[in-house]
């Protein structure tokens, strides 16, 4: 027994293997543990044990080395149950495993089993079988295995947003995502099913094995792009996100934000690469998909006041950057053309590694401040610096490599977009691409506007509610997740070589072309140069806070009033807003959301307390997705009367429907 466990952690895809089983039965002890917390501080060290064990498998896969394929034995008529892993699997999983360990450590502290314990067992539990349930749809070889694996990540990822269906946000959220999650998996049927008409097994065909001529194929792309695209958030199929991650734990949100969306995009990748060829027509529907769900849901995170809806809408941006990024490389591979096959891939792996790193390190951080503050609105925060310093600063981090700026990594996987649309415009007969450069500029630019309304609403000014003003920073085990995020995203800026090598094997293989080409291609840019300004800012950042610090810390600390340009008795109202913030962006930009407000009665003669309550109303699920859904729910209600228990009216309703059928053959 020992030497075959042994053999099977020696091989890479060995140890993704008993990764994934440990994560899955990381929260069970928990269930037989009486002693509080202690079934939680087991699952963290498993979870750490099994991440270990995970990327390093992953790491000498992306290195090269060659892998077993295991088969599990099923009594399912559908071929055989196969795993396996290849580079794009490794990729994703590296993230994978990554978030989830800082997620694990993270919940102990957020949901302490000594304050929550039932609460916390059934977190805890579904958190591995989450992280598992992805593990296994990264690794499965078999269609119908995948939908299981895709099923259970589903159930599983719906059981921690529903912790608390005590609210009615929180129904209201998990009703929408089981809608949304179980549509996508009834198309994902209809493409495994002709997959398998095509193929004559539910095995994973050979890549570039299939045909992409015919009506089929279209449906079977189709299928793909709404199936999987429906996971990942795409516009317009992103009505499940905001209420999901907003209304999760926000160690959950982390995971589901920063890695479930993933895997959505690693079903399409997966899908896409079983076909010869991409035709034309599906990478600019893809491209366009991708630049419409960066801008708009930039433009819906900018109005927001919710701390994680607003997070929740920027993934919507990121997951839009990351498939523009895909419609290039399809085109490309249409086109024939190696530049944007290359610079299009390699942008958005990049960027889905870079994002998988700040996002969650934001989203752990809205849960710091959450917890501190006892609320998620931005517009009853403030001063939270002087609180949560440390807080504060990885905030900051995540904030900045959010918006792509100096000298974290979030421009690095943006650059290769930038250059391929560059390259195109400058080429191209009718460079229609070129229009995806001023696009990602103004993502970007609005980008910046959201986060300095966050970041400064949050941290900066005075205190708007007591809650501000007496919050707590958070433990270690909170905060420890958040800085090993912070300097991943840190040291993606300043080693940008490396974090482009990393993806390069998968681009290698995924587009068919040479590492030498993808490497010869890559040479020109200057990654080494971002680095170096990267460090060269930090640099003196750091030179600038030393000497600011030695020469403020010898002042003796004097305090007076501020002058307030004649006015003495402000207050913590006369502040700006988010609402107030964003409003000329939102206005501009904002087509996913409709703005509105509800004013109190004014009274006639003496004037009463009245509120001012701005709200937002998303065009796509309130002003069309709800009312059919309640015209189909009336239809169904009126249709029910006919069930009535009645066996007499049973019978006529046979008798009326033989009749009308022996009517309708004669005619």
């Amino acid at each position: 027994m020992g030497p075959a466990w042994l053999d099977c952690i020696n091989d890479p895809v060995g140890s993704l293997v008993a990764a994934m089983v440990l994560l899955a039965f990381s929260g069970v002890p928990g269930l037989l543990i009486r002693q509080p917390g202690g079934g939680q501080r087991f699952a963290v060290i498993v979870t750490l044990v099994a991440t270990l064990l995970g990327s390093a498998g992953a790491v000498r896969i992306l290195a090269g080395a060659g892998g077993s394929r295991y088969l599990v034995a099923w009594p399912l008529p559908f071929d055989r149950c196969e795993l396996a892993a290849d580079h794009l699997s490794a990729l994703f999983l590296l993230p994978l495993l990554l978030v989830t360990a800082c997620c694990a450590l993270y919940g102990r502290a957020y949901l302490p089993a000594e304050q929550h314990p039932a609460t916390e067992k059934r977190v805890t539990l579904f958190l591995g079988l989450l992280s598992a349930s992805m593990a296994l749809v990264l690794l499965a070889r078999n269609g119908v295995l995948l939908l299981l694996a895709w099923e259970l990540m589903a159930l599983s990822s719906w059981m921690l947003l529903a912790t608390n269906l005590r609210d009615r946000q929180v129904q209201r959220a998990g009703t929408v995502y089981l809608l949304a999650t179980h549509t996508g998996t009834m198309v994902l049927y209809l493409f495994f099913s002709l997959l398998q008409t095509r193929t004559g097994s539910f095995l994973f065909p050979v890549e570039h094995s299939i045909s992409s001529q015919g009506g089929i194929a279209v449906i079977m792309l189709l299928a793909a792009l709404i199936g999987f695209g429906a996971k990942a958030g795409i516009m317009p199929l992103h009505i499940w996100l905001p209420g999901a991650h907003a209304n999760a734990p926000s160690h959950v949100s982390a995971l589901m934000s920063g890695i479930m969306l993933k895997v959505g995009l690693y079903g399409i990748l997966r899908a896409v690469s079983f076909f010869q060829a991409v035709p034309l027509w599906f990478g600019w529907l893809v491209l366009v998909l991708g630049g419409g769900s960066a801008v708009a849901g930039i433009a819906l995170a900018s109005s927001q006041r919710d701390l994680k809806r607003l997070l929740a809408c920027s993934s919507i941006e990121n997951i839009g950057i990351i498939v523009l990024g895909l419609g290039i490389a399809f085109v490309g591979m249409a086109s024939t053309n190696q530049l944007l096959i290359v610079f299009g891939l390699i942008g958005a792996f990049l960027h889905l590694v870079n994002h998988a790193l700040f996002k969650p390190l934001l989203f752990l951080g809205s849960g710091v401040i959450i917890h501190a503050t006892g609320t998620r609105q931005i517009d009853q925060m403030g001063g939270l610096s002087r609180p949560l310093p440390r807080t504060s600063l990885l905030f900051l981090a995540g904030s900045l490599a959010i918006c792509g700026l100096p000298p974290f990594n979030g421009f690095v996987g943006e650059l290769f977009l930038y250059l391929a649309a560059f390259q195109e415009g400058m080429h191209a007969p009718l460079p229609f691409m070129a229009f995806t450069a001023p696009l990602l500029a103004l993502v970007g630019g609005i980008a910046v506007i959201t986060f300095v309304k966050l970041y400064g609403l949050l941290f900066l000014g005075a205190p708007r509610t007591p809650e501000a003003a007496h919050g707590h920073e958070a433990p270690a085990a909170m905060l420890v997740p958040m800085a090993v995020l912070a300097g991943f995203c840190l040291l993606g800026g300043l080693a940008a070589p490396l974090l482009a090598r990393l993806v390069m094997p998968v681009v290698s293989t995924y587009s068919g072309l040479g590492q030498t080409l993808v490497m010869g291609l890559v040479a020109p840019v200057p990654l080494r140069t971002v680095s170096i300004m990267n460090g060269l800012l930090l640099g003196g950042i750091l030179l600038i806070w030393l000497i600011w610090h030695q020469l403020v810390s010898h002042r003796p600390v004097v305090s007076a009033d501020t002058w307030g340009c004649g006015f003495l008795a402000p207050t913590a109202r006369m502040q700006y807003t988010g609402s107030a913030f964003a409003e000329l962006s939102g206005s501009i930009f904002n087509t996913s959301a409709i703005p509105s407000v509800r004013l109190a009665a004014l009274q006639p003669l003496f004037a009463a307390p009245s509120l001012f309550c701005p709200a937002l109303t998303e065009r796509i699920l309130d002003r069309l997705l709800l009312p059919v859904m309640t015209g189909v729910d009336w239809c169904f209600s009126w249709l029910r009367r006919m069930q009535n228990g009645h066996l007499y009216l049973y019978m006529l309703y046979i008798f009326v429907t033989l009749f009308a059928l022996m009517v309708w053959s004669y005619i």
